[in-house]
């Protein structure tokens, strides 16, 4: 199991919160990821793509805010759950 800060713990427990956020900071959800063991490349323009636990997906920094919308949080939250991660 792999130990996380509070920080991120907080995080998590941000993207499973429901109702939907939109106020959860695109840098803290990257932070997040890498603190999983995810491997994150740069794409073009705004894409990332993303490697966890044998799951890829493509995400796009939001910009120009700095905080992620519903709609792509509850992708992030749908990728953490197909990557087995939880906020357990």
């Amino acid at each position: 199991m792999i130990s996380l800060s509070q920080k991120h713990r907080k995080t998590l427990a941000l993207i499973f919160e429901n109702p939907v956020r939109a106020d959860v900071a695109w840098r803290d959800i990257e932070a997040l990821l890498v603190a999983l063991g995810a491997t994150i490349k740069e794409g073009n323009g705004s894409r990332l793509r993303i490697a966890l636990n044998g799951c890829r997906r493509v995400f796009h920094r939001p910009h120009p805010e700095k905080e992620t919308d519903k709609g792509a949080l509850k992708s992030v939250r749908d990728f953490l759950r197909a990557a087995g991660v939880s906020d357990a």
